[in-house]
Parts: structure tokens; C-alpha cells; sequence
């Protein structure tokens, strides 16, 4: 039995990633030049995977289904609390790290935790004010270390490791906890 039902986007990567969306859709990535015939193959070979992914994400819908939706108020709320938490952090983190940063924005986003530009503007989720601190210093310091490794290279995350030992442990909380929270996010 192949996967189907994908959506393809094609950018100036080197490789081939997937990813399964709250929705269950299925999306992958390739290189612009990718042989149509080699990305049939990726995704047949990741065929078990997405299936597991896509049961996952009928079991978050199924959680989140019992959670009621954050109202427009309780999201307002969220990013006023992360506001007062997370700058101080960001300072706190940035000197152990030895960067700098630009300017730093709460967003209520739908699929991102944080995100770091390349002029060093960091974007923070509102939700992660409902996690753990623990949880929130890691995504803290996975944004600042793109400040000095652009990628999730090794060396990114022994800078990561270096600040924060028990870094995986906080990003798994995040992998296993967050699809609930962003799909009370979405609706």
C-alpha cells in the first residue's frame, strides 16, 4: 500500500524531510532538482513512519477534542504573561550564550515554539507559558543558539547541550504535550 495524498514543496534544501500536520495531511520537502521517481521512493520508505505519525495526530485531535479552545481573552492573557517572562530570559540566556539579539515578539503561533532571523529577531510562541519553565528556558536557548549555528547541526546542539544538559528531555515534553495546547490554539 503507497502514501498518497502529499504536498510537495520543492526549495533549495539538500535533502528530503516529512512531516505530518495536526491535520494528518502529509507534507515533503525536496530539493528543487529531485527526481520525481526519488522522492516516490523517500516517501514509500517512510511509509510506516507516516502512518504512526498520522495515528499520533488523530490521538492529539482526539485529546485536544475534549479541551476547549482558547478564547480570543485567554490568548491575549497568554501573551501578556509571556511579555513579563520571557525578555528576562532572553537576557539571562543570551549572556551565558554570548550573543546578542534584536527584537523579540509573542506570537500565537500555530506550529512554531520560536523562531530566530537572521538579523537575530526572535519570535516566541504564547502558548509555552503553559509549560513547564524548564520547557520555556529550552526553547529560550534553541533560539538563541541559532545565533551562533543557523542549522541543527552538531555543533548547534552541543551549544545547546553545553547551556542546558537536559535540553532533549524539555524538547520531548514539548513534542508529547504541545500538539494538545497549538490544536486548542487552532480550533
Amino acid at each position: 500500500m503507497t502514501v498518497c495524498g502529499y504536498e510537495l514543496i520543492r526549495s533549495k534544501r539538500k535533502t528530503m524531510g516529512i512531516s505530518v500536520k495536526l491535520d494528518g495531511s502529509v507534507i515533503v520537502r525536496a530539493p528543487l532538482r529531485a527526481p520525481s521517481a526519488d522522492i516516490e521512493r523517500f516517501v514509500e520508505a517512510n511509509r510506516d513512519w507516516i502512518f504512526r505519525q498520522k495515528a499520533k495526530m488523530e490521538k492529539v485531535s482526539a485529546e485536544a477534542s475534549r479541551e476547549k479552545a482558547f478564547t480570543q481573552e485567554e490568548i491575549r492573557e497568554m501573551a501578556e504573561k509571556a511579555l513579563q517572562i520571557i525578555p528576562p530570559r532572553v537576557e539571562h540566556f543570551a549572556r551565558l550564550i554570548g550573543v546578542t539579539y534584536g527584537k523579540i515578539t509573542i506570537r500565537n503561533q500555530k506550529s512554531r515554539w520560536g523562531s530566530c532571523s537572521s538579523k537575530g529577531n526572535l519570535n516566541f510562541n504564547c502558548l509555552l507559558v503553559l509549560a513547564p519553565p524548564e520547557v520555556l528556558d529550552s526553547v529560550v536557548v534553541h533560539e538563541l543558539c541559532h545565533r551562533k549555528e543557523m542549522n541543527h547541526s552538531p555543533a548547534f546542539y552541543a551549544e545547546v547541550l553545553r547551556v542546558l544538559p537536559d535540553y532533549h528531555k524539555h524538547d520531548q515534553w514539548l513534542k508529547k504535550n504541545g500538539p494538545v495546547l497549538i490544536k486548542r490554539m487552532t480550533g
